[in-house]
């Protein structure tokens, strides 16, 4: 009885971990580790694109090869949502870190759109289009 409830014990341990390594973070704790970073984000191995995380919770966003969009974000029901000066509808996801970045789900995709950070600097978005030099 006792070796199965050890052996029980420690095939859950790795789910444990798990689970814990996606708990959701906090706005104070998204807020502290992008500050002042810009953050390159990629879904399935492609770079998806790249935002630019200023002071009082604004952002500067561009897709891959697009103009940069001015935005902000705020927390909501433990989402990170973000609104950006040319959409109305917020766009809001679940932030986790992962090893040595984040990693992000957006909420309310069927498909389970993930994103993970695959580079970070402290140097400004490099915008293409109209917003050169905002």
């Amino acid at each position: 009885m006792r070796l199965s409830l050890l052996f029980a014990a420690l095939i859950a341990l790795p789910l444990c971990g798990a689970a814990r390594a996606e708990t959701p973070l906090t706005a104070e704790e998204f807020d502290s580790y992008s500050q002042g970073k810009t953050l390159t984000y990629a879904m399935g191995g492609e770079v998806f694109g790249t935002e630019q995380y200023l002071p009082n919770r604004r952002v500067r966003w561009a897709f891959t090869q697009d103009v940069c969009k001015i935005g902000s974000w705020y927390e909501e029901a433990g989402l990170i949502c973000f609104v950006y000066e040319d959409e109305g509808a917020p766009q809001c996801w679940k932030f986790w870190r992962e090893g040595e970045g984040l990693k992000a789900q957006f909420e309310g995709d069927p498909e389970g759109t993930e994103l993970s950070e695959v580079a970070q600097t402290d140097k400004p978005l490099l915008c293409a289009g109209p917003d050169v030099g905002v």
